[in-house]
C-alpha cells in the first residue's frame, strides 16, 4: 500500500518530527476510501488541523468539525505530546480513528411551572415506554412536581392533563418521581410515601386528556425519592428514605395486600364509609418485597438494563448494592468514599454511573471480576450530582444533572490525566436558559441556588429534557450530540 504525503505539511518538515499516521472511521459516510494509506504528518498537529487534514481527503466542500480518538480515548494534545506522555515512538504508525464532533444542543423551549419540578419523563416513538404509533408532533413530556401534580405536556408547551388533587385520589405531598409506563399508563411516587399508578386517555383533539387513579402502593414509611419501572416484567423499584428499596408489582391481582399500618388513618377507620361516600375508590396494595441492607437513605434503584431480574441501589450510606430480584436477595455491595445521589446503566460498557454529594460522577464495574471499585471518575460540576442518563445515540455518552444549576454532556471517552489518574471531563454543559432571560448572561450563582437541576432525560427524538428549582421543564436538542460508533 502506497505512504502519501500531506502537501500542507511540507512546509513544516524541516522543524518538526513527522509520523505516519493511519486514518479510520467506523461511520461508513465519513469513512476514506480502503486503498488510503499511512498519510506522513507534522507531530506537532493537533485536532483542529487533523479536521482539517481529514475534510481535504474527502473533498468536502462544507468542513465537517472532527474529534480524534487513539486507543480509546480522545486527542486532547498535540501528536508530540501525545506519543511523549505514552512513550510512543514516531518510527511507529500510528492509528487514529475519527468521528463527528460534537454539536452543541440548543435550547429549544421551556415549560413553566408553578412550583419547583422535580421530575421528568419523555413518550415518544423512540423512548422505552413508546410505540411506533407516535407520529412527529404528538411526543408528550411528563412532569412531576413539588405542588403534588403531575402535568402531561404537548410540545407545544401546552398542559394536555393534569393529576387529580389528593381528595380525589391523588398525592397528598410532593411528587419526587414520574415515569411513563406505556403511552396509556403512569407511575409516580413521593414524599406521601406512596408509589401510585395512573391510567392515561386522550381526546381525539390531542388537546386534552385525563389521569386516572389506578393502583395505590403502600410499603415505605419514609419519602420515596425515585422510581424505576420496567414494563415488560410488570415490576417497579423504588428508592426511599426509610433506608429501603421497594420491589413492586403493576398488576393489582399479583400484589399483595397492603400493610394496615401504612394506610392513611381515614382509610384503615372508615373505608367502608369511604367507598360510599368518595366519588374516587382506588385498590391499595402493598410491596412484593423491601430490600433492606442500606444503613442510610436510599437514592437511586434502577434495573438492569438488559436483565430485569437484577436491580441496583445507591445511598447516602456510601454503597452501591446489587440485587437478585427473584429472590430479594442482596448479592453484592461496592462501597465508595462519598454519598451516592443518582444512577444509570451503561449496559455496552459493564459500568454503572453513580453521581455523588462530592460534585463528582463514579463509574462502577458491578461484575464480581472487577479488581477496583472506581473505573473512572468524571469531574467538572460544582455541586451534588443528583441526575442522569445515557445517551440515546451512543454507548459512551451520558448527561448529568446537578445542584449548580448546569447538565453536563459526558464522552467517557473524553479524558485528561491529573494528580488523581485519569479522570473525564465533560464535553458540553447546559446552563438554565432562565439564568439569560433574568439578564444575569453567563454568570452563575453559588452553588447553583435558585436554578439547581433536580431531573434530566434524554430522547433520541425529543432530545435533552431537565427540571429543577426554577420551575421549569427546559428542553435543548443537537442532531447527534455524541457522534456514536457502530459496534
Amino acid at each position: 500500500m502506497a505512504e502519501n504525503q500531506n502537501p500542507a505539511a511540507t512546509s513544516s518538515q524541516d522543524t518538526q518530527r513527522q509520523i505516519r499516521v493511519q486514518l479510520t472511521s467506523k461511520q461508513e459516510d465519513i469513512a476514506l476510501p480502503e486503498n488510503t494509506g499511512p498519510i506522513l504528518v507534522p507531530t506537532g498537529l493537533r485536532r483542529y488541523a487533523l479536521s482539517t487534514l481529514v475534510n481535504n481527503l474527502l473533498g468536502n466542500d462544507k468542513p465537517i468539525p472532527f474529534e480524534f480518538l487513539i486507543n480509546g480515548s480522545f486527542l486532547r494534545t498535540s501528536i508530540d505530546e501525545y506519543l511523549t506522555t505514552n512513550g510512543i515512538s514516531a518510527e511507529t504508525t500510528l492509528e487514529i480513528e475519527y468521528v463527528r464532533a460534537l454539536i452543541p444542543p440548543l435550547h429549544i423551549a421551556s415549560f413553566e411551572h408553578d412550583d419547583w419540578v422535580s421530575s421528568t419523563d419523555v413518550l415518544s416513538a423512540t423512548a422505552p415506554a413508546g410505540s411506533a404509533s407516535i407520529v412527529p408532533g404528538q411526543e408528550r413530556i411528563l412532569s412531576g412536581s413539588y405542588d403534588g401534580l403531575l402535568r402531561i405536556w404537548n410540545m407545544s408547551s401546552q398542559i394536555v392533563a393534569t393529576s387529580p388533587s389528593a381528595t380525589d385520589g391523588g398525592h397528598s405531598a410532593s411528587i419526587k418521581a414520574a415515569k411513563f409506563v406505556s403511552p396509556s399508563q403512569i407511575a409516580s411516587a413521593g414524599l406521601d410515601r406512596t408509589v401510585r399508578l395512573w391510567k392515561y386517555a386522550e381526546e381525539e383533539d390531542g388537546f386534552s386528556g385525563k389521569l386516572s387513579p389506578q393502583l395505590e402502593l403502600y410499603g415505605h414509611k419514609s419519602g420515596i425519592e425515585s422510581l424505576a419501572v420496567n414494563a415488560s416484567s410488570n415490576r417497579m423499584l423504588s428508592a426511599s428514605s426509610d433506608h429501603n428499596v421497594g420491589f413492586w408489582s403493576m398488576k393489582k391481582s399479583d400484589a399483595p395486600a397492603a400493610p394496615e399500618n401504612l394506610l392513611p388513618s381515614a382509610a384503615v377507620r372508615n373505608s367502608k364509609r369511604r367507598k360510599l361516600n368518595s366519588s374516587v375508590t382506588v385498590p391499595q396494595r402493598g410491596p412484593l418485597a423491601l430490600l433492606s441492607s442500606h444503613t442510610g437513605p436510599v437514592s437511586a434503584a434502577i434495573f438492569d438494563a438488559k436483565d430485569s431480574t437484577v436491580g441496583y441501589s445507591t445511598s447516602w450510606d456510601h454503597s452501591l448494592r446489587t440485587w437478585d430480584l427473584v429472590t430479594a436477595s442482596l448479592v453484592d455491595t461496592r462501597t465508595t468514599s462519598h454519598s451516592l445521589l443518582s444512577l444509570e446503566h451503561l449496559p455496552d460498557l459493564h459500568l454503572l454511573a453513580a453521581g455523588t454529594s462530592a460534585r463528582h460522577i463514579t463509574l462502577i464495574d458491578p461484575r464480581a471480576s472487577a479488581a477496583t471499585v472506581s473505573a473512572m471518575t468524571l469531574r467538572d460540576h460544582t455541586n451534588a450530582v443528583v441526575s442522569l442518563a445515557r445517551d440515546p445515540h451512543s454507548p459512551y455518552g451520558l448527561i448529568s444533572g446537578s445542584h449548580d444549576g448546569t447538565c453536563r454532556i459526558w464522552d467517557i471517552r473524553s479524558t485528561k490525566t491529573d494528580k488523581d489518574g485519569v479522570v473525564g471531563q465533560s464535553v458540553y454543559t447546559i446552563s438554565r436558559k432562565s439564568l439569560e432571560e433574568e439578564g444575569k448572561g453567563d454568570s452563575k450563582r453559588v452553588g447553583g441556588e435558585g436554578v439547581k437541576v433536580f431531573s434530566v432525560s434524554w430522547d433520541k427524538t425529543i432530545g435533552i429534557v431537565s427540571a429543577g428549582e426554577d420551575k421549569r421543564i427546559q428542553i435543548n436538542r443537537g442532531e447527534g450530540v455524541l457522534s456514536s460508533v457502530s459496534k
